[in-house]
């Protein structure tokens, strides 16, 4: 399938051997993608505007650019410039729908956009390149001091390992796992919404694996928690590298074994069950009550190959 949903990996050459020197940096094709608050810098047409490793705006970061991997146009790093204040409307940002945009003075043409709204302009490697660094940044940005003995730790293999320098631990780039799953019960699909969500926005139940569970545990235990409904068998479909903040997203499909829905009000506002025709209704945009869902997310790639009955076919996904 042409995939429906951002981030799907395969295209970007992540060239380990490279990380521990600086053949890469040495490229004078090398370009940094720029990030702030978590925004990417894209341009006009809400695609990536990458800048030479040497530009001036970068001197707003805490450190260095990070080494991303390989592209057909050269090498790819990614940075942070965290230290930079824009002088336009950031209030919004970290909200569910960010909407602004900031311009840095040394970047005109360009604007920091959030991920989610680039998500539909996104090729498959520009979005693999965007994913891998946000969530690369992320993580350094969150573990920037030794979880061992509580030193600053410093960069080292491009970006890909912190070590401390005080007691000599290594730290390695973490990926948080989560389950969003497709559970029916006849020809009944379940969909919930959570609170802090856009009015009329519904989607597919989800929630972190914990340690020592495993992904069919994980739906079960979620779908139960939020929804008081009991689920059977459980099946892998698909996944998406989910960088918001750094988590993998592992698409599964399950049997409900009851109907009864009891909601968790901490974590949703309202779960029902809508029939394959409303379904329709709902990616049609169509929908008296429930808006389609956002592209680029796996959420609603699962829907709709839920909808057209290929959810379960292997060749629709290219697993």
């Amino acid at each position: 399938m042409d995939y429906a949903y951002a981030f799907h990996p395969g295209e970007l050459d992540r060239a380990a051997p490279l990380r521990a020197g600086d053949t890469a940096k040495q490229d004078p094709r090398a370009r940094t993608l720029v990030f702030w608050k978590g925004k990417l810098l894209a341009d006009a047409e809400g695609r990536p505007h990458p800048v030479v490793l040497e530009h001036p705006a970068l001197s707003d970061s805490r450190e260095a650019p990070i080494f991303v991997g390989l592209t057909p146009d050269g090498p790819i790093f990614a940075a942070d410039i965290s230290l930079w204040t824009p002088i336009e409307d950031a209030t919004t940002i970290g909200q569910f729908v960010d909407q602004s945009q900031q311009v840095h003075p040394a970047l005109p043409g360009a604007k920091f956009a959030e991920i989610r709204g680039l998500m539909p302009s996104l090729s498959r490697l520009d979005g693999e390149v965007v994913a891998t660094g946000k969530a690369l940044l992320q993580w350094h940005s969150a573990h920037r001091f030794c979880a061992n003995c509580g030193a600053p730790s410093a960069v080292e293999s491009s970006g890909w390992v912190r070590k401390c320098p005080q007691c000599g631990t290594q730290h390695f780039p973490r990926t948080d796992p989560v389950v969003i799953m497709v559970i029916v019960h006849g020809d009944r699909l379940l969909l919930g919404r959570n609170p802090v969500w856009p009015e009329r926005m519904y989607s597919l139940l989800a929630g972190f694996v914990e340690p020592g569970e495993s992904i069919e545990a994980a739906v079960r235990r979620e779908v139960f928690e939020e929804s008081a409904i009991k689920v059977g068998p459980v099946r892998y479909v698909s996944a998406q590298p989910w960088p918001f903040p750094m988590s993998l997203m592992f698409g599964c499909y399950g049997e409900a074994m009851s109907d009864a829905i009891t909601i968790d009000p901490v974590e949703l506002e309202d779960a029902r069950w809508v029939s394959r025709d409303e379904v329709k209704q709902i990616l049609a945009g169509t929908h008296p009550a429930i808006n389609k869902p956002r592209p680029g997310a796996i959420a609603g790639a699962l829907i709709e190959a839920w909808a057209n009955d290929r959810l379960l076919d292997p060749d629709y996904w290219g697993n």
